[in-house]
């Protein structure tokens, strides 16, 4: 039978949960024992440019603020997430941050990205706008930081970074929403080359051309809003949900799977905790290279946001 994201949450929560132990071959239940343990070491990570570990698959916030902010952040920690993505412009790092606190995990298990944005763009600016995403994180380094959009003092914010960077205050710098001609750019004129690039990336918008460039020179790709955050109809997609029935996933799953095999680091968002369980619940399967054509011929290449550019 088919299965879409709400017929998902249907069958409950207590059945989810079993379904991720099961498959990670444990015996135990939801929240029992090292269950969240179990969940963790499933989450593999990627090696960045500069040796450092990145988890393939994390959690996003954008839209979490606030005390529903705090919380999700916390239950998306005790469900095993270590990657956490946030940005200035977002209003939420210290939600995050109180989040992050109220899990109880060890800041070295985890790995936080910010980013700085445009009206923060330029030397002076960026220094600035680091330490206030620090204070307001309430930590004292950040796994990663990136440019947000290539616009204003791209130069003299690298700059900065570069310098936060081998500070130790940064363990790896990066942009987003950047395209093959600007990260050359900042690769012709700096030491540091960027360690993940984080852009649209979805079925509808695979983007293979800077998937190859960047794996050209050794670059992550991120994909921000791996589900097109529901447009043109992707959780009810009839190829996505084809494959789906074969292996009992849902939509969302067959598309954060086709992520993970094409090697892109995604970041799912959701204020529900079932769909956390649901979106980590990914390694159990694994696409044919068939089923991955049929996801490459939705390809729409266009984005899905033409408000954002």
């Amino acid at each position: 039978m088919r299965m879409n994201r709400r017929e998902f949450l249907q069958t409950g929560a207590a059945v989810t949960g079993t379904a991720i132990f099961m498959g990670l071959g444990a015996s135990t239940l939801f929240g029992a024992g090292n269950a969240t343990r179990l969940i963790r070491s499933s989450i593999e990570t990627v090696t960045l440019n500069n040796g450092v570990k990145m988890p393939i698959l994390g959690f996003g916030t954008l839209y979490l603020r606030d005390e529903p902010g705090e919380r999700c952040v916390a239950d998306a920690i005790s469900l095993g997430y270590r990657l956490l993505d946030t940005a200035t412009i977002y209003g939420n790092e210290d939600a995050v941050g109180a989040g992050i606190k109220r899990s109880g995990v060890d800041r070295e298990e985890l790995f936080v990205t910010s980013k700085v944005w445009v009206d923060d763009s330029g030397y002076e600016e960026t220094k600035r706008a680091f330490e206030t995403s620090l204070n307001k994180l309430d930590l004292e380094y950040l796994d990663l930081y990136l440019i947000h959009r290539p616009r204003g003092d791209v130069h003299g914010s690298w700059k900065a970074m570069e310098e936060l960077y081998k500070e130790g205050k940064i363990k790896a710098i990066g942009v987003s929403n950047f395209t093959a001609a600007q990260i050359q750019d900042l690769m012709d004129n700096f030491s540091v080359i960027p360690a993940v690039n984080q852009i649209e990336t979805h079925a509808f918008f695979q983007q293979p051309d800077e998937l190859e460039f960047l794996n050209q020179h050794n670059i992550k790709h991120q994909a921000w809003s791996p589900f097109a955050q529901g447009r043109n109809g992707y959780f009810t997609n009839e190829t996505l949900g084809e494959i789906g029935e074969k292996y009992g996933k849902t939509n969302a799953q067959v598309a954060l799977r086709w992520h993970y095999q094409r090697g892109i680091i995604t970041i799912p968002r959701t204020s529900q905790k079932e769909h956390m369980m649901e979106n980590v619940n990914i390694f159990d399967f694994e696409l044919s290279e068939p089923e991955m054509q049929k996801i490459a011929s939705l390809d729409l290449n266009k984005t899905q946001f033409p408000e954002w550019e």
